[in-house]
């Protein structure tokens, strides 16, 4: 599961939405000098935050902080689906097109319309799937917080 925190801005029925905070691996990079994120981390210039609409079993209230999370095999389908998938088409339709011994601007067309009809392929499973609960971020536990003193 990977988890990210966040706090919950607003409440409804069997789900929550949460504002998370993208984090920075920065730290960790070996190009950390020369990547404009490292820039604008440094500076402080900071990602906008992110609105993610979450189930949730839990009473929660605006302004808990919570950890929501995604089941790993969630986001692994949507990252191949999403940029695996049309450029394996793209280059699918390149070479179908250059076997067929077509001249260059048509192969170039092939792969145009190969990444479209991949890129439609991708929007209508999204909009298929939008609603499945197996693929949805879950709140998984409530963080405490410390009482104002």
């Amino acid at each position: 599961m990977i988890e990210e925190p966040g706090r919950v801005i607003a409440v409804e029925p069997g789900a929550v939405w949460v504002e998370t905070q993208r984090s920075s691996t920065c730290s960790g990079c070996s190009v950390r000098s020369g990547c404009g994120k490292g820039l604008a981390d440094r500076l402080g210039i900071r990602e906008r935050r992110g609105l993610v609409r979450a189930s949730s079993d839990l009473h929660l209230d605006v302004g808990d902080a919570v950890v929501i999370g995604i089941r790993e095999h969630a986001l692994l389908k949507g990252a191949f689906l999403v940029y695996l998938f049309p450029l394996l088409t793209l280059f699918a339709s390149a070479v179908a097109a250059s076997e067929l011994s077509l001249a260059e601007p048509y192969i170039i067309l092939a792969s145009v319309i190969g990444f479209v009809i991949a890129c439609s392929i991708v929007r209508k499973h999204s909009r298929q799937t939008a609603d499945d609960p197996a693929l949805q971020p879950i709140v998984l536990r409530a963080l405490l917080t410390a009482a104002p003193a």
